[in-house]
């Protein structure tokens, strides 16, 4: 455990490198950002980053863990409370929201591509994001078939699965084409007939988006 005067020290400024990190690996990747690049960019010298942080690979690894903290955070909140349809209409609006958010996204994707040969560690981190993305999916699922608002024959898994795909391919070409690409309205219409798919056989939509049965 971390003494007081430790957690001290890492407060705002390491936050704060984080930060100006997570915007250079987005734009650079891995291999194009130094700890000078980091350290121009957040207009302190090398030593306040090694005050922090042992080398660009513990950087990186912190980074990682706030970026990755930041955006399990924001789903979880935005479904607190929520039935499962609406639940995975927010999850789908906080992802838009998310890809818009300047360079942060992009550092994931960047992160993702470069690390498959290069980075273990990363690696590692991004999967284990994905697979918890796609368990809090599938719970979600599971509580909508418990609860009848979806049929019981959907896999939960594989719907989990399909979400996640959804999202990272609009996602990818959101950025690629960001003034011909409608990222908001892809992931609506995406919802909307994932929605229409798992509705119960019998049952009808209601103006609040639940079911309603025949």
């Amino acid at each position: 455990m971390l003494s007081e005067g430790r957690t001290r020290r890492n407060g705002a400024g390491r936050r704060d490198l984080t930060a100006t990190a997570i915007s250079c690996f987005a734009r650079y990747g891995y291999q194009g950002t130094s700890i000078d690049r980091i350290a121009r960019e957040a207009g302190v010298t090398k030593g306040a980053i090694y005050h922090h942080f042992r080398n660009k690979e513990d950087l990186l690894a912190a980074a990682i863990m706030d970026r990755i903290g930041e955006f399990e955070a924001r789903v979880q909140n935005a479904c607190l409370e929520a039935a499962p349809d609406e639940s995975l209409r927010r999850i789908a609006d906080v992802c838009a929201q998310h890809a818009r958010s300047e360079d942060r996204p992009r550092f994931a994707i960047k992160l993702m591509v470069e690390s498959i040969d290069t980075n273990d560690p990363v690696l590692e981190e991004m999967r284990g994001m994905m697979r918890r993305f796609r368990a809090f999916l599938r719970n979600v699922v599971r509580a909508g078939q418990d609860g009848g608002t979806f049929r019981s024959d959907a896999d939960a898994d594989s719907v989990a699965a399909l979400f996640t795909s959804a999202v990272i391919g609009a996602e990818t070409q959101f950025y690629l084409d960001p003034k011909r690409f409608s990222l908001e309205r892809t992931l609506e219409t995406f919802v909307a007939q994932l929605l229409d798919n798992l509705r119960p056989a019998g049952a009808a939509q209601t103006p609040q988006g639940g079911v309603i049965r025949d």
